[in-house]
């Protein structure tokens, strides 16, 4: 990929927030939070009338992506890029930390739910590893063609690039998640469905909720760094 500049169409009223270093925790800390949420969550495999399987991390996924649409527009490539590689790190420390959970002794009367935990944070190293791999080639793919799409539209038309980052970045992280986190474990037809429906799930959500959130978002963090101004 070629060097990205740094956001060269920030504007004035973007320029306020990119200075805000409170404007960049609250975006940062709440991208860490839903990917790592979303890493729980899909261990749990949902099923629609047999057609149509996703797993719960679905739903949570597309607006940790709507805030990496929000740091590339306001902070730029090499600064969402930072973060993306913090929010791994600290998945690889919560992978490291539920292990040692794991391997820890409990008493015999909690012994279901030390089964509990154990069932689903010794599924979870698997998700994390998929996620990872999906995570740093879609995001890092989705903040490079939105700052590409946003030198080509010269700053303008905030939804062309959520989108269209993210129809193309979609495809970089459903699929080598779903093969590396589920391979052998579902049928292939089920995992030809999974891999289908996150990648339409995703982007349908994208669509109706997160780039009108991505507005929102913006719009919200403008007026608060206005109003500490």
């Amino acid at each position: 990929m070629n060097k990205v500049s740094e956001n060269p169409f920030k504007t004035e009223k973007h320029a306020g927030l990119a200075h805000n270093p409170t404007a960049l925790m609250i975006v940062t800390a709440l991208f860490v939070t839903l990917y790592l949420v979303s890493n729980v969550m899909a261990v749990k495999v949902i099923s629609i009338f047999g057609l149509f399987y996703f797993d719960a991390g679905t739903i949570t996924f597309p607006f940790a992506y709507m805030l990496g649409d929000v740091l590339t527009e306001i902070w730029g490539f090499r600064t969402a890029k930072k973060v993306i590689w913090l929010t791994c790190l600290c998945n690889i420390l919560m992978v490291v930390c539920t292990q040692i959970g794991v391997w820890l002794p409990s008493p015999d009367y909690l012994g279901e739910t030390s089964h509990a935990y154990n069932h689903i944070f010794s599924y979870v190293p698997r998700i994390v590893i998929g996620s990872l791999v999906g995570f740093l080639l879609g995001e890092l793919s989705n903040a490079w063609f939105m700052e590409k799409i946003k030198e080509k539209t010269k700053g303008k038309k905030l939804w062309v690039r959520t989108i269209g980052s993210s129809a193309i970045a979609y495809w970089f992280d459903s699929l080598p998640f779903v093969l590396i986190a589920f391979f052998g474990v579902v049928s292939t037809r089920d995992l030809l469905l999974m891999i289908a429906f996150q990648y339409g799930g995703k982007l349908l959500i994208e669509a109706f909720f997160g780039t009108p959130m991505a507005y929102a978002t913006i719009h919200a963090l403008r007026k608060y760094t206005s109003k500490k101004d």
